[in-house]
C-alpha cells in the first residue's frame, strides 16, 4: 500500500547552491528493502548537517534526505525478526548517507540495518541517545574493559556537542570523574549539570600543555574533536592511559610522538559507529537501557519537527549546537 508523507530534501538549485525544503513524497519513491518504518523520532548529527549542505564525500546524488538516525515502528517487514508493529532503532550504515534518512516520516532499509528497541527504552529516548550517544557508548565502552570507571579521571572534549554532552553524563553518571574540554565557558552551568566537576577553556587546556608529553592528570579521554587538543590529551595522560577518538571536528591532523606510548603505555582508540558490528550496537543499547540508563535526558534535548530542523543544521555548522537536537516526525 502506497503512503503519502513528508521528508526534508536536500538539494541543489540553479545557482549551484544547497538548499532545504519540507516537500511530500510517497513510498514508492523510497529506496528498496524488506522494513518499512514508520519514524516517530530522528536526531541531528554534524554528519547529517554536512549532508544538507551538499558537502563532498558524504552524499553522492542530491536531491537527497539526511538523517543518519531513525527510530520507529515497522509497518512492513519481509523478515519474520522485525514484525509489524516492533519498534527499532536504525543508526549507520549508509541511512542518510545515500539512502534515504530518517529526516522522513518514513523510511525503507535492509533489515540487517535494524536493532530492536530494547525494552525500557522508548524510541524517543533512543533518539535522545542517537548515534552521538552511541559513539560515546562505544568509546565508554573501549575504556570499561580496561578501566574501572569508578573515581578515574576522565576527560572529554567537545563537551557541550552530541557525542561530547552524552559522554559527559554517562561517565559522570558511572562513577567517573570527568573534566570537560569547551570553547563555550558560558555554557560552564550546563556541563556541570551534566556532571562534570571542573570545565576548562579549550585554548587554556592548549596553551598549559607541553608537547609531546606533559604533566600526566587523566586516566581515559573522550576526543571528538581531534588537531591540537587530541594532541594536548595525548600528552597529558596517565601510565596506560585510554584515549578514544571518534571526530575532528577541529582538524583531522594532529601532533605527537612515539613518547607518550612507549614511555607511559599509552593507547589511541579510534572509534566508528556508523559500520560496527550489530552486536556490539546492541550491547551498547542494552546498557543504555538497563546499567547505563540515563536521566533526565530531556534536559540536554531540544526538540524540533521538520521545518524547526533546518534552523538547527545552520547552528551545527557554526558550531553553536549545545546538547543534542531531537526531531520529532
Amino acid at each position: 500500500m502506497i503512503k503519502n508523507f513528508r521528508a526534508l530534501v536536500t538539494k541543489q538549485n540553479k545557482d549551484g547552491a544547497f538548499e532545504n525544503i519540507i516537500e511530500q513524497k510517497t513510498t514508492k519513491e523510497l529506496p528498496e528493502g524488506d522494513l518499512l518504518i514508520r519514524v516517530e523520532y530522528s536526531s541531528l548529527n554534524y554528519k547529517d548537517a554536512l549532508a544538507a549542505s551538499g558537502v563532498k564525500g558524504i552524499t553522492n546524488k542530491y536531491p537527497h534526505t539526511p538523517g543518519i538516525d531513525a527510530a520507529g515502528v515497522v509497518e512492513e517487514s519481509n523478515n519474520i525478526a522485525f514484525p509489524p508493529g516492533a519498534s527499532v532503532i536504525v543508526t549507520g550504515f549508509d541511512l542518510g548517507m545515500n539512502t534515504s534518512g530518517g529526516f522522513s516520516e518514513y523510511i525503507r532499509v535492509p533489515s540487517e540495518w535494524a536493532i530492536k528497541c530494547p525494552d525500557n527504552l522508548t524510541t524517543k529516548e533512543a533518539m535522545m541517545i542517537g548515534t552521538a550517544g552511541l559513539t560515546a557508548g562505544l568509546s565508554t565502552l573501549s575504556i570499561v574493559e580496561d578501566l574501572i570507571i569508578e573515581n578515574a579521571k576522565i576527560i572529554v572534549s567537545g563537551a557541550t556537542g552530541g557525542v561530547g554532552s552524552i559522554g559527559v553524563k554517562l561517565c559522570s553518571q558511572l562513577g567517573a570523574k570527568v573534566t570537560a574540554i569547551t570553547g563555550k565557558v558560558e555554557e560552564t552551568d550546563f556541563l556541570k549539570e551534566l556532571g562534570a566537576l571542573e570545565i576548562i577553556d579549550r585554548n587554556d587546556f592548549i596553551d598549559n600543555t607541553r608537547l609531546p608529553l606533559s604533566k600526566g592528570m587523566y586516566d581515559a579521554a573522550i576526543d571528538v574533536v581531534g588537531g591540537n587538543i587530541l594532541s594536548s590529551i595525548i600528552a597529558s595522560m596517565h601510565y596506560n592511559g585510554i584515549i578514544t577518538i571518534c571526530g575532528n571536528v577541529r582538524s583531522p591532523k594532529f601532533e605527537t610522538s612515539v613518547f607518550p606510548f612507549i614511555l607511559r603505555g599509552n593507547s589511541l582508540i579510534g572509534i566508528d559507529s556508523a559500520k560496527r558490528n550489530l552486536e556490539d550496537r546492541e550491547n551498547v543499547w542494552n546498557h543504555f537501557a538497563t546499567n547505563w540508563k540515563l536521566n533526565e535526558l530531556d534536559k540536554i534535548c531540544n526538540t524540533v519537527d521538520l521545518d524547526g530542523v533546518i534552523p538547527e543544521i545552520k547552528k551545527i555548522l557554526k558550531g553553536e549546537q549545545t546538547g543534542r537536537v531531537l526531531l520529532q516526525l
